[in-house]
C-alpha cells in the first residue's frame, strides 16, 4: 500500500534545507503540501507582514509547481482543517517544522494529539533555529536571561556540514483537493500603501538566496563598521526572509563560514563574520527567552516594571509614529519604517529609547506599531528588542541608559546623509545643525528653507527635562527590586 504524507508549511516557505519536506519526500509515495491560514490570537500578523506573506506564498507556490506539486491553501483552525484532510486522503503521516511561539506551540500540540488519536503519525523537525530552546540551559537547568553566557554555551556546539537539497520532484496524491488561492486570503492591503515596500524587497526563497549572496560578496567584510552607519547598506537585510523561513539559519551560518575559509582569525573578514553570526545568536536568544517566558510578549520579564508610571499621550505617540518628533534621527528612522517596512537596527534602538524614556510611553505601544509596520515583524525578536530598550527584559539595557538623540545622530550619521534622505525638508541644513535644527541660527534656518513648527516640528520634549523625568520614574519603582 502506497503511503500518503501531508507537509504543513508555516513560517518555512522554502524548498532547500526544509527538514519536514525532505523527510516527507523520502518517506512517502505521495506528498501533499498545505498552508493553513489560521485565525490567530492578539498577535495576528500585521499589515506589512501580511503583504510579505502574500508574495512569499505566490513565490513558494510557483516553486512547488515546478516540482510537480500544488500548494493547497486553506483557512481555519489548524487541527480542524487537518483532521478531515487526512481522512479524505487516507494519509498516514503528517510532517511539519516546529513552531516556538506560544500560539504555534499550543496549536501544534493540540493537532498532534488529535492526529495521533486517529492513528496518524506526526513527525516534526527544527528547521528555524540552530538549537532547540529547551536544550540550551544553564548549569542549574534553567533558561538563560543574559545573552553572553547563552551564546558561549551554544555557539561552540553548532556543527553544520551540509544542507538538505531541495527535492527534484514531488508526487502529489491523485485525489482532487479543494484549495483557496493566495488572493482569497486577502492579505494585501485594499489601498496600495505598499509601493515603497515593493520597491526595495523581493519576497521568496530566490530573493533570500540572492540577498545572502549580495551581502557576502559586497558587504560582509566591512560589516563590523558599516552595521552602525544607517546611511550605508552594510547590513544583511535577511531578517524578513529568516522570519518567513525563505532561508534558514543553518544555511546562513554555513554560507558565512564558507566565505571565510582560508581567512585568518584576525582578518577583517573573519572579525566581521563573527560579529554578524553573533546577531544570528541574538535571534536564537530571542526565541529562547520567548519559549521559556511565554508571557513576555505582553508582560515585562522584570515584574517591577508592571507598576512603571507610563504616560498615555496619543498626540505624542502619533507624532512618534509619523516621524514628527523634532529630533531628526528619530524622525528619519520612523519615516524609513513607514515607507519601506524596515528600519536600520541602530536606529531601532534610538527610536525605542526615545519613546520609552523621552516620552515615557509604554514599550507596548512601540511593540504594537513595529508589529504592524515591519516586514520582519517577529514576535520573539520584537519582544526582546522592546523589552531590552525599555529596561524591563532579558539582558536589557539599564533604564537609566538614556540615549541623547542629538548625540546619537551626530555619532552614527555625522554628515546627515541618513536624515537628509528621509527628512528632505532638512536637506539644505549644514551638517553642523542637521541633528539639532532647533539650535540653528535664524539665518541658517532661513537659508535652508526650514521653518520650525511649520515645515518641520520643534522637539516634542527637551532632552534634559526628559532625562530627569525618566530617572524619577525609575526611582518610583526601585523599592520593588
Amino acid at each position: 500500500m502506497k503511503t500518503v504524507g501531508i507537509v504543513c508549511f508555516r513560517n518555512d516557505l522554502r524548498l532547500a534545507d526544509n527538514l519536514a519536506l525532505a523527510a516527507a519526500v523520502q518517506d512517502c509515495d505521495f506528498v501533499l503540501p498545505i498552508f493553513i491560514w489560521e485565525a490567530k490570537d492578539s498577535w495576528a500578523e500585521g499589515g506589512a507582514s501580511r503583504w510579505w506573506l502574500h508574495h512569499s506564498l505566490c513565490e513558494f507556490s510557483r516553486s512547488l509547481k515546478e516540482l510537480g506539486a500544488k500548494l493547497i491553501i486553506a483557512k481555519g483552525n489548524f487541527k480542524s482543517t487537518l483532521l478531515p484532510l487526512t481522512s479524505e486522503l487516507k494519509a498516514t503521516r503528517v510532517y511539519w517544522n516546529r513552531r516556538y511561539d506560544p500560539f504555534g506551540r499550543r496549536e501544534d500540540a493540540e493537532a498532534e494529539k488529535a492526529l495521533q488519536a486517529t492513528g496518524v503519525l506526526v513527525k516534526s523537525f527544527n528547521s528555524s533555529l540552530l538549537h532547540e530552546p529547551h536544550l540550551v540551559l544553564t548549569k542549574s537547568g534553567g533558561p538563560f536571561k543574559v545573552f553572553t553566557p547563552f551564546w558561549n554555551n551554544c555557539s561552540t556546539r553548532i556543527d553544520i556540514e551540509d544542507i538538505k537539497r531541495p527535492p527534484r520532484s514531488i508526487t502529489p496524491p491523485e485525489a482532487a483537493i479543494a484549495s483557496l488561492s493566495v488572493g482569497d486570503l486577502a492579505l494585501e492591503p485594499k489601498i496600495d500603501w505598499a509601493s515603497g515596500i515593493r520597491a526595495v524587497w523581493s519576497p521568496g526563497e530566490k530573493g533570500a538566496s540572492e540577498q545572502l549572496e549580495v551581502f557576502i560578496d559586497e558587504m560582509l567584510e566591512h560589516y563590523q563598521y558599516g552595521r552602525d552607519i544607517p546611511s550605508t547598506d552594510q547590513v544583511s537585510r535577511l531578517s524578513p526572509h529568516l522570519h518567513f523561513g525563505e532561508i534558514g539559519p543553518r544555511q546562513v551560518w554555513l554560507a558565512i563560514n564558507k566565505a571565510c575559509v582560508g581567512a585568518s582569525k584576525s582578518s577583517e573578514l573573519r572579525k566581521s563574520a563573527d560579529i554578524y553570526l553573533k546577531e544570528i545568536g541574538w535571534r536564537e536568544f530571542a526565541h529562547h527567552v520567548l519559549f521559556h517566558f511565554s508571557d513576555t510578549a505582553d508582560t515585562p520579564l522584570h515584574a517591577k516594571f508592571k507598576s512603571f508610571p507610563w504616560r498615555k499621550d496619543d498626540m505624542q505617540l502619533k507624532a512618534w509614529q509619523k516621524g514628527q518628533t523634532g529630533y531628526p534621527i528619530v524622525d528619519a528612522g520612523m519615516r524609513q519604517l513607514w515607507q519601506t517596512g524596515w528600519m536600520h537596527n541602530r536606529v531601532r534602538m534610538i527610536v525605542a529609547s526615545f519613546l520609552t524614556k523621552h516620552l515615557l510611553i509604554s514599550w507596548h505601544e512601540g511593540s504594537r506599531w513595529f508589529w504592524d509596520t515591519l516586514v520582519d515583524a517577529d514576535l520573539a525578536n520584537n519582544t526582546l528588542g522592546w523589552q531590552w530598550a525599555s529596561g524591563c527584559g532579558a539582558d536589557a539595557a539599564p533604564y537609566f541608559r538614556i540615549f541623547n538623540p542629538e548625540l546619537q545622530g551626530e555619532k552614527f550619521d555625522p554628515d546627515g546623509t541618513y536624515v537628509r534622505r528621509w527628512c528632505p525638508e532638512l536637506n539644505k541644513l549644514p551638517s553642523k545643525w542637521i541633528h539639532k535644527p532647533w539650535k540653528a541660527p535664524k539665518d541658517v534656518l532661513e537659508s535652508a528653507g526650514v521653518e520650525l513648527a511649520v515645515n518641520y516640528p520643534e522637539p516634542l520634549v527637551d532632552h534634559a527635562f526628559a532625562r530627569v523625568r525618566a530617572l524619577a520614574a525609575l526611582d518610583s519603582i526601585k523599592s520593588r527590586d
